[in-house]
């Protein structure tokens, strides 16, 4: 490696410092360098407690190009706001034009880096090429938005030695950062940013319905404020089709504003610019929500949310209970029961601590047809059965003068599992379904649960749809897919048009929730953004978790184990236990903190309204 070598016994990498809350100094765990040998490992830095803040050093006299490399590479994972250190391993002109916030490459790992093996890019002694290898994990793009990957990465750093100072720099490199998945996880933060369902209401109270885009933050680099940016300026590609922002085109902070914090009363101030001087109320009330919704998801202490204009003038506030007036969001709508089918296959029902349970009141109550599967509309006056067979889908009421009438919707499929999917409600009143017939698979959405079903398009859907969740905000739909005898979890985007009249429904750009599994056998909403799968990887055992609907696995344990679980119940409310239907135990339920608990041995198909 020639010159890059000259001094390396003698010089130590730059390590990158962690300030503890008390003040101390303390030296992060970074990988040492070695004085022989081509390839360099950047260990990824083990997670730190969360009131540890961690810096880099800047390059020391005379480091060698590779420690040049690798003091960048560490600098990357520092918590230096405006990677003001990491500029310093560049050249002036490689400053100028790098854009750390442009993307982060999350690798397996942290990048290994190598000389260049081409003969071409071995330079001479004043300039370098290396390569960083890895294997991909994940991106989080400009938008702060995650998405799943794989494969490897090669990317080329160019090194030179300034003919004057004799110092080595980086004037060639990928925009963006890359690091290793721990230090990613130390780095970022996942929260959700809310806007609102730009078609839909929730049912009767015709309130917009608030829907959860998640995005990548870095959780010491001023967050609040980052994220108040972040809703800002708006949904991410994948999200926006769908949603609206009630700020006005261009709102964004007041110039200079940073360091966004609660006062002694909770509440959060936000001044915006001239752009968002000339709203009315009921907007300005959206907006608030909208912060509040997303700032709460950040700092639960937060109350209330206060706008002020560009000079000052107190515009509107929020507090919970108006936020919440204002508009309908999932996890806030706690539901009055848990539901499932007893041992005569009819529909019961228990409150959601409750313990025993009693048949609802209408047809499916008398169990005037033997189900299989059901779901409760959200606002659990309705409920959509599927018949023991499979075959048929009826919706009656849930109360005690509820007729059944005829089915809704007949699948021709030759056995129960050709045939249809457990139905699934959203805020807005519609229920959707899928017919498995191999024949004609399909999926449909009833309006309001009644009427002729629509045929939903899927363009990009590559398998059979076995199972089938709406989100309640009606804008993103789960689906369990079959292909090659593989079961992945997929999210889409649901768009709704109108032409002649009539409506057409589509479900765009599929994206796994559950990259590396072979085998998804049950799955529920379980908050916002959050879905809770049944499922196990290549070789594995069957396991429960949570997953966010980007591919990205939530911080927090996982759910207490449980064998054989053959479906599963969530809340978006996560006040609310998770409920399993077991083989070996029927019906149990998992409080907060605890061990799954028995509740009934011969009951099966739990759900909670949705």
């Amino acid at each position: 490696m020639g010159a890059d070598r000259e001094g390396s016994a003698r010089r130590r990498p730059a390590r990158a410092v962690a300030y503890a809350a008390c003040g101390a100094v303390v030296l992060a765990g970074c990988a040492s360098m070695p004085d022989s040998g081509d390839l360099r490992d950047v260990e990824s830095t083990p997670r730190q407690d969360t009131q540890v803040r961690v810096f880099a050093m800047p390059p020391q006299q005379d480091a060698s190009s590779t420690e040049i490399v690798q003091g960048f590479l560490e600098a990357l994972t520092s918590d230096d706001p405006d990677y003001d250190t990491a500029r310093k391993y560049l050249t002036k002109a490689a400053a100028k034009t790098w854009e750390p916030e442009s993307q982060a490459m999350v690798l397996a790992n942290g990048p290994s880096i190598q000389t260049d093996p081409r003969p071409a890019n071995r330079e001479g002694t004043n300039s370098i090429t290396y390569m960083l290898q890895g294997s991909r994990v994940a991106t989080v793009d400009a938008q702060q938005a995650y998405a799943p990957a794989d494969g490897a990465y090669r990317r080329t750093v160019h090194l030179t030695r300034d003919a004057k100072s004799g110092q080595w720099r980086i004037d060639s490199l990928p925009q963006g950062v890359v690091m290793g998945k721990s230090d990613f996880q130390r780095n970022y933060t996942s929260v959700d940013k809310y806007y609102f369902a730009s078609d839909t209401s929730a049912g009767e109270t015709g309130q917009p319905v608030a829907v959860a885009d998640p995005v990548f933050v870095r959780s010491r680099v001023d967050p609040t404020t980052q994220l108040v940016r972040s809703l800002l300026s708006g949904p991410t590609a994948w999200l926006g089709p769908v949603v609206r922002s009630s700020f006005p085109t261009g709102t964004a902070l007041k110039k200079g504003v940073s360091g966004l914090t609660p006062d002694d009363q909770n509440q959060l101030t936000v001044p915006l610019n001239v752009k968002a001087s000339r709203i009315g109320s009921a907007k300005c009330g959206e907006m608030a929500t909208q912060l509040l919704f997303t700032l709460r998801n950040l700092t639960p202490t937060v109350d209330s949310v206060a706008l002020r204009s560009v000079n000052g003038a107190h515009m509107c506030e929020a507090t919970e209970e108006q936020a919440e007036a204002t508009a309908w969001r999932a996890s806030t709508k706690r539901p009055d029961y848990l539901y499932f089918l007893d041992a005569k296959r009819r529909l019961v029902r228990m409150t959601t601590s409750g313990t025993s349970a009693v048949a609802v009141p209408g047809p499916f109550g008398a169990g005037t047809k033997p189900l299989r599967s059901v779901a409760v509309a959200r606002d659990e006056r309705t409920a959509a059965g599927v018949t023991s067979d499979a075959r048929a889908l009826y919706v009656t009421s849930l109360a005690s003068d509820g007729s059944l009438g005829d089915a809704v919707l007949t699948s021709h499929g030759a056995t129960a599992d050709d045939r249809l999917t457990a139905p699934s409600w959203d805020a807005r009143g519609d229920l959707w379904v899928a017919d498995r017939d191999p024949a004609k698979p399909q999926l449909y959405m009833l309006a309001q649960g009644v009427g002729q079903p629509l045929a939903v398009q899927i363009p990009e859907l590559n398998g059979r749809i076995k199972s089938v969740r709406v989100a309640a905000d009606g804008v993103r739909i789960a689906l369990v897919v079959e292909k090659d005898g593989k079961q992945s979890l997929l999210v889409g985007r649901i768009e709704r048009t109108k032409s002649d009249d009539q409506q057409e429904v589509s479900v765009l750009e599929l994206r796994s929730a559950t990259p590396g599994s072979e085998e998804v056998t049950a799955m529920s909403w379980a908050g916002d953004s959050r879905l809770v799968v049944v499922g196990r990887e290549q070789g594995g055992v069957q396991q429960t978790r949570y997953v966010q609907v980007d591919g990205s696995t939530p911080d927090g344990p996982a759910p207490a184990a449980l064998t054989g679980v053959l479906a599963i119940a969530a809340s978006e409310d996560d006040r609310v236990p998770l409920v399993a239907d077991s083989q070996d135990d029927g019906i149990v339920r998992l409080p907060t903190g605890a061990q799954w608990q028995k509740l009934v041995k011969d009951g099966e198909a739990p759900v909670y309204p949705g």
